[in-house]
């Protein structure tokens, strides 16, 4: 028996609202999508588990049609489908009329249910999100019961405010397969067991790294598991290390090497360490523009030696500045502090001059 599990879809987002490369992502994350269903029809799978949020937000008539139409088009594979915090049946949902496709299996409510097939022989247990957040950790005491085949839950949460998971005790309740959903990033919490395939396509800066879903197998008694990479992009961090000899445009020359070598369609949060030339002025917004850069973080600091600055200074403002700092255990913004204040004390310093 072959299935593929994914989770938080987010069909309806935009992510990176307001830079340049988010107009077209909406359409990707549909895009991702349709590719799933178009593999499963190219290599066909017993079940497709899908483990909550496939929308964004709370779906549109349309949208359900097109969905359900995309499961339409793999009739022998069966769907099995629940809401999640995103995308709950709120009393006015769509979901709560929607007529699925017959090979659609849709866990409605948040009481917990079973839906068993004979062919192929699967159980697989579930519900669905009313409320945006559900406190009770509702899958804890949930056991399979004795009946042949696979025994799978399908599960949605996993933090203090979306069932809270016990995974010593779910994990060990008897179920062949946990597919899980919420966490975005891909996570393993039992092997070829329990399972966040995260979201099909990164969502937001904080989901950095590969994105896809799982796919496995169940054979006699046991389930074998891996992750498949399939988003289209990824969040990725560049650290590019400057020198007291970096200029403006050799920063520049290194971010496009980089980008270039990383995959140009990725989006990156790019962070500057090392030291540079106090006469450096670096402009972010440049380095922003050549490429799907979302944020620039200077980490690095000007070439200044305090402690030999402290000797040529001692006993005026600037030297009582550098020991206020120096008498002490520097945290990163306090370091930072250090030497921006420097740089301002020494430039009004020459030009009293």
């Amino acid at each position: 028996m072959k299935f593929i599990h994914l989770a938080d879809v987010h069909l309806g987002a935009v992510p990176d609202k307001g830079c340049p490369w988010s107009a077209g992502r909406g359409e990707e994350i549909w895009e991702t999508f349709r590719r799933v269903i178009a593999g499963i029809r190219e290599n066909p799978v017993d079940l497709l588990f899908i483990a909550g949020d496939l929308f964004h937000r709370q779906p549109l008539p349309g949208e359900l049609k097109e969905v359900n139409y995309l499961f339409s088009t793999i009739p022998e594979t069966h769907v099995f489908l629940m809401a999640g915090n995103h995308d709950c049946m709120r009393k006015d949902s769509f979901y709560r009329t929607f007529s699925w496709a017959e090979n659609v299996h849709f866990f409605a409510g948040e009481k917990m249910r079973r839906i068993r097939l004979e062919k192929p022989r699967v159980t697989v247990y579930g519900l669905g999100y009313e409320h945006q957040e559900i406190r009770e950790p509702l899958y804890d005491g949930v056991k399979p019961s004795e009946e042949d085949g696979f025994r799978v839950l399908l599960a949605h949460g996993g933090d203090e405010n979306h069932i809270p998971i016990n995974v010593r005790a779910v994990s060990q309740a008897g179920f062949d397969y946990i597919a899980l959903g919420h966490i975005h990033r891909p996570q393993v919490l039992v092997q070829n067991k329990m399972i966040y395939p995260g979201a099909l396509e990164p969502i937001d800066r904080n989901d950095t790294g590969p994105h896809g879903y799982v796919e496995g197998t169940y054979e006699d008694g046991l389930v074998q598991a891996e992750f498949v990479p399939f988003a289209s992009r990824s969040y990725q961090k560049l650290v590019l290390t400057l020198r007291e000899d970096s200029t403006q445009l050799s920063l520049e020359d290194m971010l496009r090497m980089d980008i270039k070598r990383q995959g140009a369609r990725n989006i990156y949060h790019v962070v500057l360490r090392g030291v540079r030339s106090p006469d450096l002025l670096l402009i972010s917004e440049k380095l922003k523009s050549l490429g799907n850069v979302i944020e620039v973080e200077d980490l690095s600091h000007p070439a200044y030696d305090p402690e030999a600055l402290l000797r040529q200074y001692g006993g005026t403002l600037i030297g009582d500045y550098i020991e206020y700092f120096l008498d002490k255990e520097m945290s990163l913004a306090e370091e930072k502090a250090l030497y921006y204040g420097l740089q301002a004390l020494l430039e009004t310093s020459r030009q009293v001059k």
